[in-house]
């Protein structure tokens, strides 16, 4: 029988992912926040309802988060109520959100205090990836609780990487925003220039998209600024946040990345002029653009 799976977190990435799981024939329990058309849809196709994380944890033998911030997920996994407190010795905990890489390696321990595994997995490929369930997954912790939750990542996504141990997944996600963070700012400033030098757009990305400034960033959301379509397939505010994890990181490091300091304080000044719940194409509102 496959393993009881429990899923906390059904935004615009968890609600598609419980939904792979469900159908791929997992035994699903979730819970949530709130009670949307999400958690609707999952219900009426065969998922049970949890009233509180403690719950579901007593009935799971995987459980999954993917929330917001950092603190939510303190606020699941640890405490009285939280999953570490109430999960059945031998359940395997996933976090899926991108959060700090600190706080994985403290939940790791905590968890294996109880008799229980515990992985950091964050993905990349936004909204996109989690409806296609063609998400990269970065892993962190021990390669034998990889294995138990093997087929339920390959549900999920086509890129699965093992890292290294408890936070080393978080450390790989933090260098993939670093690297998407320049990236975005650079096809903002360059549709701008565009656009201030009178070039169509449309025609700018066809002509710069094959050779060397391709990416996905330039393929997938330099038409959506060109349109000035702010609807997120990844939400400004949880860059931000993103961003600022891996400053603090950086800093903690000795390191100073100019380029990633430089995107968050845009991403903020984008996020004042459009709402934080604005997709990460938003940041072009910071710039400048006749």
């Amino acid at each position: 029988m496959k393993p009881r799976i429990g899923f906390i977190g059904l935004g615009i990435m968890g609600a598609p992912m419980a939904g792979h799981l469900l159908a791929a024939g997992y035994p699903l329990t979730i819970a949530n926040r709130s009670r949307g058309a999400a958690v609707a849809a999952l219900v009426a196709g065969g998922a049970a309802w949890a009233e509180s994380p403690a719950s579901l944890a007593a009935q799971s033998d995987i459980i999954i988060t993917i929330l917001g911030f950092p603190a939510d997920v303190e606020a699941v996994w640890r405490g009285g109520d939280g999953l570490i407190a109430n999960a059945k010795p031998g359940t395997l905990l996933i976090d899926m959100t991108t959060s700090s890489p600190g706080l994985a390696q403290l939940l790791a321990r905590e968890a294996a205090a109880h008799g229980l595994g515990a992985l950091d997995a964050p993905v990349s490929g936004g909204e996109a990836g989690a409806r296609n369930a063609g998400l990269s997954i970065m892993l962190g912790g021990d390669a034998a609780d990889l294995a138990r939750a093997l087929s339920v990542f390959e549900t999920l996504g086509k890129n699965i990487r093992h890292m290294g141990g408890p936070g080393a997944g978080q450390h790989t996600k933090m260098a993939n925003q670093i690297a998407i963070a320049s990236t975005l700012l650079g096809v903002a400033e360059s549709i701008a220039y565009a656009r201030a030098a009178g070039l169509q757009g449309g025609a700018v990305l066809e002509a710069l998209g094959p050779g060397a400034a391709g990416s996905f960033q330039l393929a997938m959301l330099g038409p959506k600024m060109i349109a000035q379509d702010f609807a997120p397939g990844f939400m400004l505010k949880h860059f931000i946040k993103d961003l600022g994890i891996a400053l603090a990181e950086a800093e903690g490091m000795g390191l100073a990345l100019p380029g990633l300091a430089q995107a968050r304080r845009l991403a903020e000044m984008a996020a004042a002029t459009t709402g934080d719940d604005a997709g990460t194409q938003a940041i072009i509102a910071a710039l400048a653009v006749p």
